[in-house]
């Protein structure tokens, strides 16, 4: 069985092309016997160009590349045919397809799936963390948090915590109770990552009640009255002094619109 050599050239990682080749070589030899596929990732210069030929050349091998700048795969094609090396242009036919049919230029930027998937994944692992670390479960995730939200029930923790998780923070949040003590570990998180959030007692009270009337539940109940309103907003004033957060008064305020005032904190305090 004959050797086979195919160098895999890169600008990015070389994780397509690499995939591509295993694909047609599969064809061919389904275990991959006497099959060699090496990758050549982050291939920025002509020199490193010209030092791939020369290996190529010098071992056998065929040349795949997914180089996205034109210059760089005119000067690789160009090298590999003075050569007389095989080589396969994965992109270059394509970009010019896609180019032509929809009149726009390409980027000609490495590595943006790449970065497009490495962004998907933290945003998908700052939502099961703001998942984990709902309404205080586990104050173990305060410490490991990018941003800390507290404040009593009905201040919007949980939708500004899912939010900003799809922004890539990891958020959580803590409950704040008269009777129950704040886990320790609220005060000894950096106060700049930490936003006290806080409502008018009257909006809290209309909101409560809509929240008790939802449950089919009394709409008296002490949950949702003024002296318990405004028991639970004193000390949740304590708690954010003690911890000296930020605080933000997010009565009539969006979502969005809370959100957007915490990252830009956030990103200032970097």
């Amino acid at each position: 069985m004959k050797s086979l050599k195919v160098f895999v050239v890169s600008d990015s990682v070389g994780e397509t092309g690499e995939q591509v080749v295993k694909a047609v070589v599969a064809q061919f030899r389904p275990n991959f016997e006497n099959t060699i596929i090496r990758r050549f990732p982050h291939i920025e210069s002509d020199d490193h160009i010209n030092n791939i030929v020369e290996i190529a050349k010098a071992q056998d091998a065929l040349i795949v590349f997914t180089l996205a700048e034109e210059k760089m795969r005119e000067k690789l094609e160009e090298c590999c045919l003075k050569e007389n090396i095989p080589s396969i242009d994965l992109l270059g036919p394509m970009i010019q397809v896609f180019q032509k049919k929809i009149n726009e230029k390409p980027l000609e930027e490495a590595g943006l799936v790449h970065k497009l998937d490495e962004d998907y994944f933290k945003k998908i692992e700052a939502v099961e963390f703001a998942v984990k670390y709902d309404d205080g479960r586990d104050p173990r995730g305060l410490l490991l948090a990018d941003v800390i939200l507290v404040g009593v029930s009905r201040t919007s923790k949980t939708p500004l915590s899912q939010y900003l998780a799809h922004k890539r923070y990891k958020v959580a949040n803590v409950p704040l109770v008269p009777e129950i003590n704040p886990p320790e570990e609220l005060f000894l998180v950096d106060p700049k990552k930490c936003f006290g959030l806080v409502i008018s007692p009257e909006k809290l009270n209309m909101i409560r009640k809509e929240r008790l009337i939802a449950l089919g539940l009394n709409d008296d109940a002490i949950y949702a009255k003024h002296e318990r309103i405004e028991q639970e907003i004193a000390h949740f004033y304590k708690v954010v002094h003690r911890i000296g957060c930020t605080v933000i008064d997010v009565t009539n305020r969006a979502v969005e619109e809370t959100a957007n005032d915490i990252i830009e904190r956030i990103e200032q305090n970097k």
